[in-house]
């Protein structure tokens, strides 16, 4: 395919309701779309989040690599999705020292998915065949017809969270995520609550978001004897990683890192250092598609377990991403996702990807990511726009 425009756009999207954890309370996201058009017109879609607490990113350092981007020498055509794959992890973004390597993945992950959203128009496949047919698949690849997404259970008002779980019981979800690390509400009596509702046969799992620490860890999961917790996301600040080191496998309750796995190098080292039992791979924060295959991976052969994840406010566009990942990679323990109607005010799609009742949502089977961008939605959120190229 030869490229020729990107555009990359800073949009605003209000959310519908605030959303609260222990590390930060939103109610909008400030976003970075890429805009893909090819010579014969195919257009291409991608959307990313900055998480400075994730990946030390935000909108504006985003935009600075982007202006970076715009006087590179892009290639005049991608011919495959190893080239997109190698273009992407050459992108030239500049990397403060104390900054992680996962710097610069909020641009990585939003080139990726307009460049492989336009590729799989041009050659009528959906990105989860592609995803399939990529080498570091060779080992957890399948197919699904319906992806099942998880609950999510957040915020400190018990009298909320119950009707939340009663909500998503009526609707017949299998499994729920639980935030925790509250200072105004025991998390045993959040959980307690949960668990009473949504029945014994829930896969529970929490997510402290970096609340506690190690020295107070054993206890902190000790709490939850007998609520039968699958698994704690991110228990202690990033900043505290290395006092997990040596820990697999020690808790009753399997650890699972999040804001501390966003690249590859998070995810050898974790293993190397025995810091977790599983990992939790969100697109935007890891780079993109092709990244979260490579981690999806490595859990795999190092006999770990790993989970799909989301980013709270995504549009329909890293929605439609995600489905198609989660159709695509074999074993994971949990999908999120997919709240579109629930949360986003300013749906960008035509098309509702919002999952149904027990969390099911149909495989994506049209070309690319087969949706369908409403342009006009886009303008009315629009904050910046700039052309990264433009062919002659």
């Amino acid at each position: 395919m030869k490229i020729h425009k990107l555009t990359a756009m800073h949009v605003r999207i209000a959310l519908k309701k605030e959303v609260r954890h222990a590390s930060y309370t939103r109610t909008e996201n400030d976003t970075l779309l890429i805009r893909c058009q090819l010579d014969d017109g195919t257009v291409g879609w991608g959307e990313s989040l900055p998480r400075d607490y994730v990946t030390g990113e935000s909108i504006e350092s985003v935009w600075q690599h982007i202006q970076e981007l715009a006087s590179w020498k892009w290639p005049n055509e991608v011919t495959s999705v190893e080239e997109i794959d190698a273009l992407i992890n050459g992108l030239p973004l500049s990397q403060p020292p104390e900054k992680r390597d996962c710097f610069g993945n909020c641009v990585r992950c939003a080139v990726e998915l307009a460049l492989l959203d336009a590729f799989g128009r041009s050659v009528g496949e959906p990105i989860s065949k592609l995803i399939r047919q990529h080498a570091q698949a060779e080992t957890i690849s399948h197919e699904i017809a319906k992806v099942r997404y998880s609950a999510a259970i957040t915020g400190s008002r018990l009298s909320k969270v119950r009707l939340r779980c009663w909500l998503f019981r009526l609707a017949g979800f299998r499994t729920c995520k639980v935030k925790v690390g509250f200072q105004d509400v025991s998390d045993r009596s959040l959980v307690e609550l949960v668990r009473g509702i949504m029945g014994r046969k829930c896969r529970i799992r929490i997510d402290a978001n970096e609340a506690w620490t190690l020295g107070h860890l054993a206890e902190r999961l000790s709490q939850f004897d007998g609520l039968r917790i699958e698994s704690a996301e991110q228990p202690i600040p990033h900043g505290q990683i290395q006092d997990l080191d040596g820990t697999r496998g020690r808790w009753a309750i399997p650890i699972m890192l999040d804001e501390s796995l966003c690249s590859w190098s998070d995810g050898q080292i974790a293993i190397e250092k025995q810091r977790c039992d599983a990992f939790n791979l969100r697109i935007s924060k890891c780079g993109g598609i092709l990244n979260v295959l490579r981690l999806a991976r490595l859990a795999h052969d190092s006999g770990m377990t790993c989970q799909l994840g989301c980013q709270v406010g995504e549009t329909g566009i890293l929605s439609a991403a995600g489905r198609h990942v989660a159709a695509s990679i074999a074993g994971l323990t949990a999908v999120e996702g997919s709240f579109d109607r629930f949360l986003v005010k300013d749906r960008l799609t035509q098309e509702d990807l919002t999952f149904g009742l027990g969390g099911l949502a149909p495989a994506l089977s049209r070309p690319g990511l087969g949706i369908t961008v409403d342009e006009t939605a886009v303008e009315r959120v629009l904050v910046k726009e700039l052309t990264v190229l433009k062919s002659a």
